[in-house]
């Protein structure tokens, strides 16, 4: 890791697309314009090739090239696609498993300590990351997908028979968390290995899979459990999802050879380059303000006085949303850059908070109309913030600093449900405070983003990034 105290010495380029702290392969400790002819060095101190004669863009690493599409790289996407679907499925369907498990196997239990099951769950998806990154940037994803599929149908099926507060946190919370890490960043992460200028459109395309996951399951639990019961619907929604996790552990790969000096483990002082800390900041409240409408907006429902039809049917609207705002904006975030995009999708996200959801979300259009707007702009910061990571670093480290990014982020999500459900406690079961930091968690989020931007190609609003 001495590389990333060298390139610290070189100024950076505020177009550069990567850090200053890039890895460089064939035993090159820097870069050295004498030694490699055919190479020029960029004020950033990287090394860049010539510009490739078939796409009109530079490569990086001096022979990283990518398809940007084919047969290959679309089958990928569609691995990908799957194993999204059953792990982030599970994941933006939780909102209907909460009120489910709050209102029948837990109902002794406050709504906070019902929250922290779903809290674990969701931060152990993102802290295992901090392994899981390296390890798939050292090794691929064959030994991660695979294993990791087959442990989140054990915990789906384990879930169907569960009864106590703790069976509930060990089968799903820590089991299913740990598991899904596994699915997460493999999936994600082997997209940047076949697209770079259309990485946005194409992450944006195997990330619909967890936005349309999130429909499917609500609504598939919805109508199953009061004809078969929790344990056969839990199982169904098991079996669906080893059918989908076999595809994608068939069909994940990665293409790129990792870096000589690749490591299995994990590296936070990758954390020194400002642009990324800054995003990561961005993420970290992001993602604390994302989840708590996910988990909160059912109960919200019921305790407005609406149906518990209506209730569970709003999670559903929400994500189907999001499956549009994970697919367009990828294709813009193409055109105006990522981080432009996750930008004006946070200032969407504000304003559904405030202008909608606070004074008029306990109308039925009010509500409808907050899942519409908060699902779309949330499912483009979803699938684009692992492009705006992909723009601060290469191609081979891009599991180590998404995994980075992410790891700091785990507790964020660790704490949103509880925090929130503590919040509604306090104001004694209205939601308005808990509205209002959802809103605020946005606000940062979009303030810090600006700045990691900023860092890289100054404060205008006209730069594409």
């Amino acid at each position: 890791m001495d590389d990333i105290e060298k390139a610290e010495h070189f100024p950076q380029s505020p177009v550069a697309e990567t850090p200053s702290s890039a890895y460089l392969e064939k035993d090159q400790g820097y870069f050295d314009a004498n030694q490699k002819p055919d190479l020029f060095a960029q004020d950033d101190g990287q090394a860049v090739d010539k510009t490739n004669t078939n796409t009109g863009r530079e490569t990086l690493l001096g022979d990283e090239t990518y398809p940007e599409g084919g047969l290959e790289a679309w089958i990928v996407v569609f691995g990908s696609w799957c194993g999204l679907l059953a792990s982030l499925g599970l994941m933006n369907s939780i909102a209907t498993l909460q009120t489910y498990v709050a209102t029948h196997q837990l109902s002794n239990y406050d709504e906070g300590t019902v929250g922290w099951i779903f809290s674990l769950y969701t931060a152990l998806c993102f802290l295992c990351g901090v392994y899981i990154g390296p390890l798939f940037d050292k090794y691929g994803p064959r030994w991660l997908v695979g294993p990791g599929g087959i442990i989140v149908v054990a915990s789906v099926m384990l879930l169907s028979i569960c009864t106590e507060y703790w069976h509930f946190m060990l089968s799903w919370g820590i089991l299913n968390g740990i598991a899904t890490s596994f699915l997460f960043t493999p999936c994600l992460t082997a997209i940047g290995h076949f697209f770079h200028d259309r990485r946005g459109f194409a992450s944006g395309l195997a990330s619909t899979g967890g936005g349309l996951g999130g429909v499917i399951f609500p609504l598939l639990m919805q109508s199953l459990f009061d004809k078969v019961g929790w344990g056969w619907t839990i199982r169904i929604l098991g079996f669906i999802c080893l059918f989908l996790l076999t595809f994608a552990s068939l069909l994940v790969k990665r293409r790129l050879p990792p870096a000589q000096n690749a490591s299995p483990h994990p590296d936070f002082r990758i954390l020194k380059e400002k642009a990324f800390l800054l995003l990561t900041i961005g993420v970290f409240f992001l993602e604390f303000g994302l989840l708590i409408p996910l988990g909160y907006i059912s109960s919200y429902a019921l305790a407005n006085g609406f149906s518990e039809d209506f209730s569970f049917q709003i999670l559903p609207i929400l994500n189907a949303a999001s499956v549009f705002g994970r697919a367009l904006p990828g294709w813009w975030a193409d055109k105006i850059g990522p981080f432009n995009t996750n930008m004006l999708s946070l200032c969407g996200t504000i304003i559904a908070c405030y202008v909608v959801w606070l004074p008029f979300g306990h109308t039925t259009p009010g509500l409808v109309l907050f899942a519409v707007m908060f699902g779309f702009s949330t499912g483009n910061n979803i699938s684009i913030t692992p492009v705006c990571v992909g723009r601060l670093c290469q191609t081979q480290h891009y599991g180590r600093y998404y995994a980075t990014c992410y790891t700091i982020v785990s507790i964020a999500v660790l704490l949103g449900l509880p925090v929130a459900g503590t919040i509604v406690k306090a104001t004694g079961g209205s939601y308005w405070g808990l509205i209002v930091f959802t809103g605020l968690t946005q606000v940062i989020s979009v303030v810090a983003m600006y700045a990691a931007r900023a860092e890289k190609v100054g404060w205008s609003l006209k730069a594409n990034f």
